[in-house]
């Protein structure tokens, strides 16, 4: 990788983590959007720069062209916004990994791969939700809000194993401390 392009993709990854975690996650709804017209997880140019534009990013005409370039890897022009995620944001390493895979497999109860409203009924109590104390909102709804967070792709109410990792993968690029990730979710998860 040249260096320009390891510059520009830091200036991005600074310009994400001094926002937070939120941002980086935000920044796939934000890319779907644009990307609504046909589906087909890419984005154009112009959509590109809009997109990191609605996420805070400032570049140069030079490091967008840069980034662009680097990310077009068929040069058809567009940029498949899931791999520019990920090299933007970066994997989380094996120790990371290996508590992100624990927390889905507590909450995937039955081992169908997917975690639903039924799973997390086992493991997250709705009823102490101070909306549902209210009477604000429903058990099911705050069930529904919940897996919402974890950007639920297909709409289909179930959270597959590669979003709950992407979330995950989010919140961990801005904690810059593998200790801290894994305390973290052993408090969130109660796991050993």
């Amino acid at each position: 990788m040249q260096a320009g392009i390891v510059e520009a993709i830091s200036k991005v990854r600074e310009q994400l983590k001094s926002r937070g975690a939120r941002t980086i996650r935000g920044m796939g709804r934000v890319f779907r959007q644009l990307d609504s017209f046909d589906g087909n997880n890419k984005v154009g140019r112009q959509e590109f720069a809009t997109g990191l534009t609605e996420c805070g990013v400032s570049l140069t005409k030079q490091e967008l062209d840069a980034i662009f370039n680097y990310f077009d890897k068929n040069k058809d022009g567009c940029v498949d916004f899931e791999e520019f995620l990920t090299g933007i944001r970066g994997k989380p390493n094996p120790r990371r990994q290996a508590m992100i895979d624990k927390a889905f497999l507590k909450f995937d109860r039955d081992g169908n791969g997917v975690v639903d409203v039924n799973d997390i009924r086992g493991v997250y109590n709705a009823s102490l939700h101070p909306k549902v104390r209210k009477g604000e909102m429903t058990e099911q709804e705050v069930f529904e809000e919940f897996l919402s967070n974890f950007n639920d792709r297909n709409n289909n109410g179930k959270i597959e194993r590669p979003e709950f990792n992407d979330y995950y993968a989010a919140v961990s690029s801005s904690i810059d401390n593998d200790d801290h990730f894994v305390q973290l979710m052993k408090m969130c998860w109660r796991l050993d």
